[in-house]
């Protein structure tokens, strides 16, 4: 007889999260339709609806003045992205007091693993109660709405989760394959379009189909996923919840500048500057590219790029910046309208060979060591002090666009870990810590209830 504990994984989403900032920050929003405009003076598209608002048809993606039209009495707000970043962090110092193990995804949402609590803290309490008193805290605490699921795996609490909004919804142990046996496989999160239409032809458009299929079928059809797909439609698909901090795949960005640039040097000069920012960032986390790309997109909204394969990998600026000027110079032969944004990638990255050697004998050592210091510098002194000579011809640039911080508040799961926790390095190293935290959080609930 297995004694051992079914998993419990709980999914924590933010509500409309850069919509809820919004109202967050300002509290006379409250109950209002509220969306958030991206674009250039904040007024472009829509990145974010709160739940009034989609009640009237706003939706990502749709223009501003669409959804004027559509709820002429909400509120458009320009985006805050650092006031984002700051909520997002109050929100995870909150949940990770809740568990040792804590996986964000993304700036508003993570994983908990809560299998132990039941011998250990719900036993005064239940998973409902100690979940909806996480929500409520992390309401009355930064003024964020949460959804969450709690389920046997990570997938399946982030279904709960989308099910479940607004509010929280568990899947008790037991009862997967019930819950599971009507909801469309669609509902899947990674399920695309591609899969869902194979699965249709299999006649599989619900989880309950998908489980009265052959096993073996389902594996000939999609390989090893369709063998997780058949156990998870059968509720016995469990994973075990890991922090994993890898290497990035890629390292991009995309600026739109303030205004259009029809002097194509100065748009040369602000990409050179951005690429030099971008191989920085690449050599402080010991990487390595082996393609970039260039993309241009213009006034009109037309667009044109082109990209380089290196045959080594590289990491210096002389290098990176000489090509991509190259490709800067090739694109823009063929270009005659003023330039609106500039995007720069960086892929097909590797791990530098910089074995540690006591005065740093490899170009790679030294330069991860000058770039390492450059970036705490400039970070102590608050602004660019020490630059490159692109980014100080930008600067002085007269009428030139200026580097706008970057719009995107996304980042990889390691850089997230490490601002959460001051280091990339296993959680469970601080287990002692988090044990004494989970241990304040219990009592204080059995005090409270």
């Amino acid at each position: 007889m297995s004694t051992k504990q079914p998993q419990r994984i709980l999914h924590a989403d933010g509500d409309s999260f850069f919509a809820s900032c919004e109202i967050a920050l300002d509290p006379k929003l409250e109950g209002r339709p509220v969306w958030v405009g991206g674009g250039r003076h904040g007024d472009g598209i829509v990145i974010a609806a709160n739940r009034t608002a989609k009640k009237f048809g706003i939706k990502t993606g749709i223009a501003c003045f669409e959804a004027k039209r559509l709820c002429p009495r909400g509120v458009l707000c320009r985006p805050h992205y650092e006031e984002y970043r700051r909520l997002s962090q109050a929100m995870f110092r909150i949940l990770e007091e809740y568990t040792p193990t804590l996986v964000p995804t993304s700036i508003d949402e993570g994983f908990l693993d809560l299998t132990t609590m039941d011998a250990h803290v719900w036993r005064e309490t239940t998973p409902a109660d100690y979940v909806n008193g996480l929500r409520a805290r992390i309401k009355r605490e930064t003024g964020l709405p949460v959804s969450a699921g709690l389920a046997s795996s990570s997938r399946l609490a982030k279904l709960a989760t989308d099910v479940g909004k607004p509010g929280f919804l568990e899947i008790k142990a037991g009862e997967e394959k019930e819950f599971l046996r009507d909801r469309p496989v669609r509902e899947l999160s990674g399920i695309a379009k591609n899969r869902e239409r194979r699965l249709a032809a299999l006649g599989a458009h619900t989880f309950g189909d998908v489980a009265k299929l052959p096993s073996h079928q389902l594996q000939k059809v999609f390989g090893i996923w369709g063998q997780q797909l058949w156990l998870f439609a059968h509720g016995r698909w469990s994973e075990p919840l890991l922090l994993e901090v890898k290497d990035r795949t890629t390292i991009s960005s995309a600026t739109t500048l303030p205004y259009d640039e029809h002097d194509y040097e100065a748009a040369l000069t602000f990409t050179l500057s951005e690429a030099t920012r971008l191989t920085g960032q690449l050599r402080r986390e010991q990487l390595a590219l082996r393609e970039l790309s260039l993309g241009v997109r213009f006034n009109d909204f037309s667009e044109m790029g082109a990209s380089h394969r290196f045959q080594h990998a590289q990491f210096q600026n002389s290098v990176i910046n000489a090509t991509l000027e190259q490709l800067f110079r090739e694109v823009m032969s063929r270009a005659g309208r003023p330039v609106r944004q500039l995007r720069i990638a960086f892929w097909n990255l590797t791990r530098l060979d910089t074995q540690p050697t006591l005065w740093g004998t490899t170009d790679a050592e030294r330069w991860g060591a000058l770039d390492a210091a450059t970036h705490q510098l400039n970070d102590k002194l608050k602004k660019q002090a020490v630059m490159t000579g692109a980014q100080l011809a930008l600067q002085h640039l007269d009428g030139g666009p200026r580097q706008p911080k970057a719009k995107c508040p996304f980042v990889p799961q390691r850089e997230m870990v490490k601002k959460l926790w001051g280091t990339d390095a296993d959680p469970l190293a601080h287990k002692e810590e988090w044990e004494k935290r989970l241990a304040k959080v219990s009592k204080h609930h059995a005090v409270k209830g």
